[in-house]
C-alpha cells in the first residue's frame, strides 16, 4: 500500500462513523447494477454502475470557499452549513483491484456526459447501461473509475441530462432582484420564430420580478455585434413561460407578424429575480472528486462504493472537461476551486479539452452559465477576461498583472495540466490568447506545469457527416479522438511516473505561425468553391461589466460597456490551404484536401459574414491533372500526390508512425487508422458523405 492510501486508513480507522472530512455529507445510491451486462473489459473485468445523489454541506467560515459569490446570501443549516444536493454517475471495476487506480471526473457539458463519447468514440448517452453505450471500451480496459455529477443549476431536467438544486440567494428572506442583459440568436431555415428561450443550451434562464413591468425592460434588434441597436416597442414582444418538471423555461416571444428573424442579434435587457447561487457549483465538483479521492466513508457510515477495506482506491485523481466543461475547470483552477476545505488538491491532473482562451460565467450573481462569445453571439459575456495565460502578464487594457495559476501557487496546490484545443479554437473561441501576450505582439512564457496542444484542420466536435446543414460548405470531419486517448496516457504517466510529456506544439509569433484572420485570408490558395471567405474572427473585448463585478460578482452596467479588443490570431496555412504549427492527424498530415476550422453562415439562416459557432469545412481536391486544370484549383490533384491506393495507404502508415513515436497516438489507433486507409473506396468519391468518414464511423 502506498504512503497516500496508508495515511487515509489509519484517518479512517481514527474518526468516527458520522465524521467525513469532505463536504459531501450524504451518500445517497438509488440505483446499483453492472454495467453493460457484466460485460468484460479487459483485464480489468466486468464494470459496475452506481447512480444516486450527493448531499452536500458548504462552511461558508472556510477559506476555500470564500470565492463563492453570494454565499452570505444562502439559507444555513442547524450547523451553521450550507446546504445543496446533486445527481451522481460512478462506473467502476467491479472488483476494484484489478482497475489502474485512478478516477476520471468527466464535467457534464450543460448536463450531458463527454467523456465516453470523446474516449470511447461511443454515441451519445447521459445514463449509460449498455455495451454500446461503453464504445470501443478504452477508459475500461484501461482501468478508470468514471464519475460524473451535477454542477449547473440551470440545466433544464429532461435527456437524462445531470441535475443539481442550488440555493437561492436571499438578503434576510427578501427577494433580490437585478438588471440583467440577454442575447438571443436563431439559425433556422423555416423562417422567423414567434419564441426563442432566454438562455439557449437547455436553460432555465432567470424569471423576470415582474414579467408585465416594462419600464427597466428594453429590447432591441441588431445585424453585428458592434452595429446598431433598432428599439423594439413594448407591445410587440411578452415574456412566456413554459413548466418543464420542477421548474419553468423563460421566453421571449415577439408578436404574430413580427417573429425573432434567423441571424439577427436580439438583446433582451430586464429585471430579473432569485439569482441561484452559481459558484457552489464548482464547489460541488471540488467536493464530489474530493469525496470518492480521500474519504472512506459519508458521516452516516455509507461506504464510499471507491474504498477497498475502508481505503479509498483512486491513487490519483483526473478531471476531463470538455468545451464549456473545460472552460469551468480553468476557471475552478483560476479561483482555486481545485483545494478542498481540508486543504487538498482534489485533482492530480487537469484535461481541459476545446476551452479555447475562456473561462466562464459560473460564478458571478445572476450568471447565465450557457452564454459564451464566438464571431457574431454572445460576445460581451463574461468568458474571454483576463487573465488568459497561465503564467503572469501584463495586460495593457485594463493594467492588470496576473495568470490563471497565480491563486494555485498561492495555495502551494499547482497540478500538472495538457489542455488540447481544435483550430476551430482560434477562429470563435480566442485560443492564441493562451500562449501570446493581450495584444498578440509576442509569446507568452511556457507553464513548467502545463502542456498545450493545439490539432491542426480540426473543427469545435466531430459531426456525424459532410453535409452542409445550415452552413455554406461540406464539413470538417477530421477525427480528433486518438490524439486525445494519447495525451491521457501522457498524463497519466506524467502524474503517476514523472514521464515529461512530449514539448507542447502550438503555432508560435517567434516562428511566424501566427497571423491575423486577413493575413491567413491573403495566404489561402485560391479554391475554386472557396466563394465566401471573411478574413475574420472572434476578438475577445475587454468588457467593463461594472466597479463591483470582480470583487462581488454583482453586474452594474447592463449591458456591459466595451472598452477594447484584445487581438486573437490564427495559424498559417501551408501551400494546401491546411494550417501549421501544432498538431495534425494523420488525415491532415496526408490530406485528400484542405481541411479548414471554420465554415461561414448560409446566406439562408442571415449573416453570411459571419462564421458558424462549431463548424469547419472541407475541400478535397481534384481528382486528376486534368480537373485540376480545367477548374483552375492550385492544389495538386489527388492521382499527382498519390500513385494509387497503397502508395496513399503507405503515407498513412508513417504519418501513424511519427505520433506513435512522438508519444502521441496510441498503437491500437495507429492499426485502426492504417486499415481505414486500405478499406476506403478508391480513388474517392467527391460527395458530401466521404467514404473515408463512413467508414471511421
Amino acid at each position: 500500500m502506498n504512503t497516500k492510501r496508508l495515511r487515509v486508513a489509519v484517518l479512517a480507522l481514527l474518526l468516527a462513523p458520522w465524521v467525513a472530512l469532505g463536504a459531501v455529507t450524504r451518500l445517497e445510491i438509488t440505483d446499483r447494477v453492472p454495467f453493460a451486462n457484466g460485460m468484460s473489459f479487459g483485464d480489468v473485468g466486468p464494470y459496475e454502475k452506481v447512480k444516486g445523489r450527493l448531499h452536500y454541506e458548504v462552511d461558508p467560515a472556510n477559506s476555500a470557499n470564500a470565492q463563492v459569490f453570494d454565499l452570505q446570501f444562502a439559507p444555513l443549516n442547524d450547523n451553521g452549513k450550507v446546504e445543496f444536493a446533486g445527481d451522481f454517475i460512478l462506473l467502476k471495476p467491479a472488483d476494484l483491484p484489478r482497475g489502474n487506480h485512478r478516477l476520471l471526473y468527466d464535467v457534464n457539458n450543460r448536463g450531458n456526459l463527454v467523456a465516453l463519447g470523446y474516449y470511447n468514440s461511443a454515441p451519445g448517452s447521459n445514463d449509460p447501461s449498455t455495451a454500446g453505450d461503453a464504445g470501443n471500451g478504452f477508459l475500461m480496459r484501461q482501468g478508470y473509475s468514471l464519475l460524473w455529477s451535477g454542477w449547473n443549476w440551470d440545466v433544464v431536467p429532461g435527456g437524462g441530462r445531470m441535475q443539481i438544486d442550488l440555493p437561492v440567494a436571499t438578503d434576510g428572506g427578501k427577494t433580490i432582484s437585478g438588471l440583467i442583459n440577454t442575447e438571443t440568436v436563431t439559425a433556422t431555415l423555416t423562417g422567423p420564430d414567434r419564441c426563442q428561450p432566454v438562455a439557449w443550451g437547455n436553460s432555465w434562464g432567470y424569471e423576470p420580478l415582474d414579467p408585465r413591468d416594462r419600464s427597466e425592460a428594453v429590447l432591441t434588434v441588431r445585424d453585428e455585434p458592434l452595429g446598431p441597436r433598432t428599439y423594439i416597442s413594448g407591445n410587440l414582444w411578452e415574456f412566456s413561460f413554459q413548466p418543464v418538471q420542477a421548474g419553468i423555461v423563460t421566453n421571449l416571444c415577439l408578436n404574430d407578424g413580427v417573429g425573432i428573424e434567423s441571424g439577427r442579434i436580439y438583446e433582451l435587457i430586464y429585471r430579473a429575480k432569485d439569482p441561484r447561487i452559481t459558484g457552489l457549483g464548482l464547489a460541488a465538483v471540488r467536493d464530489a472528486v474530493s469525496f470518492f479521492h480521500f474519504e472512506p466513508q459519508d458521516s452516516f457510515g455509507t461506504p464510499n462504493p471507491l474504498a477497498v477495506d475502508g481505503t479509498p482506491d483512486p491513487e490519483f485523481a483526473y478531471m476531463f472537461g470538455s468545451s464549456q466543461s473545460g472552460r469551468l475547470i480553468i476557471h475552478m483552477l483560476w479561483q482555486g476551486f481545485h483545494v478542498d476545505e481540508e486543504g487538498r488538491m482534489v485533482a492530480e491532473g487537469l484535461i481541459p479539452h476545446i476551452a479555447g482562451g475562456g473561462k466562464g460565467g459560473f460564478n458571478w450573481r445572476f450568471a447565465q452559465t450557457t452564454h459564451h462569445p464566438s464571431h457574431l453571439e454572445g460576445r460581451y459575456f463574461p468568458v474571454d477576461f483576463f487573465p488568459a495565460t497561465y503564467e503572469p502578464l501584463y495586460d495593457p487594457l485594463s493594467g492588470g498583472f496576473a495568470g490563471i495559476l497565480d491563486r494555485a501557487r498561492e495555495l502551494g496546490k499547482v497540478p500538472l495540466i495538457v489542455q488540447t484545443d481544435h483550430e476551430l479554437e482560434y477562429w470563435t473561441r480566442g485560443a492564441s490568447l493562451l500562449t501570446t501576450d493581450p495584444l498578440g505582439t509576442s509569446d507568452a512564457p511556457y507553464a513548467e506545469n502545463a502542456r498545450f496542444y493545439l490539432l491542426n484542420g480540426t473543427q469545435h466536435g466531430t459531426p456525424p457527416s459532410r453535409t452542409r446543414d445550415i452552413y455554406l460548405y461540406s464539413g470538417n470531419v477530421v477525427d480528433q479522438r486518438p490524439i486525445g486517448r494519447a495525451l491521457l496516457v501522457v498524463l497519466d504517466n506524467w502524474v503517476s511516473r514523472g514521464i515529461e510529456p512530449p514539448q507542447s506544439r502550438y503555432p508560435r509569433i517567434d516562428q511566424g505561425q501566427l497571423v491575423t484572420p486577413a493575413q491567413n485570408k491573403a495566404m489561402l490558395p485560391a479554391i475554386p468553391d472557396l466563394t465566401v471567405n471573411p478574413g475574420d474572427s472572434e476578438q475577445a473585448w475587454w468588457v467593463d461589466y461594472g466597479p463591483r463585478f470582480f470583487t462581488e460578482g454583482i453586474q452594474t452596467n447592463v449591458p456591459p460597456t466595451i472598452r477594447g479588443e484584445y487581438q486573437n490570431l490564427v495559424p498559417i496555412p501551408d501551400v494546401d490551404g491546411n494550417s501549421l504549427g501544432g498538431l495534425r492527424m494523420p488525415e491532415v498530415q496526408v490530406p485528400l484536401g484542405t481541411n479548414l476550422a471554420w465554415n461561414p453562415r448560409n446566406p439562408a439562416i442571415g449573416n453570411p459574414g459571419f462564421l458558424a459557432r462549431w463548424d469547419g469545412s472541407f475541400f478535397m481536391f481534384p481528382l486528376t491533372e486534368d480537373e485540376r486544370i480545367a477548374t483552375g484549383d492550385p492544389r495538386l490533384s489527388i492521382a499527382e500526390r498519390y500513385k494509387d491506393q497503397d502508395d496513399y495507404v503507405f503515407a498513412i502508415a508513417g504519418a501513424c508512425e511519427r505520433l506513435e513515436r512522438d508519444g502521441l497516438l496510441l498503437d491500437e489507433d495507429a492499426q485502426h487508422i492504417v486499415s481505414q486507409a486500405q478499406a476506403m473506396e478508391w480513388p474517392p468519391v467527391p460527395t458530401e458523405t466521404f467514404p473515408f468518414w463512413q467508414l471511421r464511423r
